[in-house]
């Protein structure tokens, strides 16, 4: 199947692969012309604009996949991509959009014909490899149509066992990815997603700086205890209840710099956690971890802890996010 790629960063360029390698082919645009090239050299077909992408897509209905930070650059790109294609066709919006966005920008879209398609992707720098778990909104003879896509980009079963009691439910689910309904609502599984790993990150990270603080000054002598949380984030990683790819990558920050003392601690958010914590105030549901982490986040900026270390260690490690200068 052909699909045009806009958008080459951490993700776009590895979808663009993980699709090639699957027997895809993609046609790529990005802004830098060395992106660009570097996918050519891998098999892809190089665009010089969005209007060059869309004329070297030969398939009908043509698709094309937006993978580009949410907000003003999105904005652009999609309303482009509405001057461009046809009746029929689609653009998907893989980043991390607002729900609500992409409510109205598939109803401007829709007056000419064009299908919208949101999807929540989660799988970092480390999709690629492991794959992308997709959470996809829109249209079902759409979705329908990009099955082969995203069953190409999702991780398959792998060595998962099946949950018991799903006999009679859709099958794609148990292969990473999911129509999770109409239009914003694959952004807003993905919005609450990282709402959770936010919360997730910050139990993970407050329990890890408990560990180690207790070696420390304000603890009782006949109390402390120097305790290698190196060793502990990998004894858990192996029978735990808390076992996760979360505490997979703590173990490997600990085991490389146990002291993560090339990280300052200021923490960012990208906007999800923050949508989250609106959607909880609006549909009146106590959300307390999740708005403490995001909190936390903030405060983070201005006063550092082991704990805000360990969460810098983990968005690098699944994310490849870089603390600001």
């Amino acid at each position: 199947m052909q699909i045009g790629i806009v958008g080459l960063g951490r993700m776009g360029g590895n979808i663009a692969r993980r699709l090639m390698r699957a027997g895809h082919s993609t046609v790529v645009f990005d802004a830098n012309p060395a992106s660009v090239a570097g996918l050519e050299k891998e098999g892809a077909t190089g665009a010089k604009s969005l209007s060059d992408l869309a004329s070297k897509l030969t398939a009908t209905p043509r698709a094309v996949w937006v993978m580009l930070p949410s907000g003003a650059i999105t904005e652009a790109t999609v309303e482009a991509l509405g001057g461009l294609l046809a009746a029929g066709d689609i653009v998907i919006d893989g980043g991390n959009s607002y729900f609500r966005d992409d409510i109205r920008r598939a109803s401007s879209l829709a007056g000419k014909g064009i299908r919208y398609i949101d999807a929540g992707t989660s799988g970092g720098v480390w999709g690629l490899e492991r794959g992308y778990c997709l959470m996809v909104g829109g249209e079902d003879a759409a979705v329908r149509y990009l099955d082969p896509i995203l069953s190409a980009l999702a991780p398959g079963k792998g060595d998962i066992a099946l949950t018991p009691g799903r006999d009679g439910r859709d099958p794609r689910v148990e292969q990473g990815f999911m129509h999770t309904g109409p239009v914003g609502s694959g952004h807003f599984v993905k919005m609450v997603h990282n709402g959770i790993e936010y919360g997730m990150m910050q139990a993970i990270a407050e329990g890890f700086d408990i560990l180690r603080s207790r070696a420390g000054a304000k603890v009782p002598e006949a109390e402390k205890f120097d305790l290698n949380v190196a060793d502990i984030a990998e004894l858990w990683r192996r029978g735990s209840v808390v076992s996760s790819w979360l505490l997979d990558l703590t173990a490997t920050a600990l085991a490389n710099d146990g002291h993560l003392e090339t990280f300052s601690g200021r923490v960012e958010d990208s906007g999800e956690g923050r949508w989250t914590i609106e959607a909880a105030v609006e549909e009146a549901v106590p959300a307390e971890v999740l708005a403490a982490a995001l909190f936390t986040r903030f405060r983070s900026r201005q006063d550092h802890t082991f704990a805000e270390k360990m969460l810098s260690a983990m968005r690098l490690g699944f994310g490849g996010h870089v603390e600001p200068k």
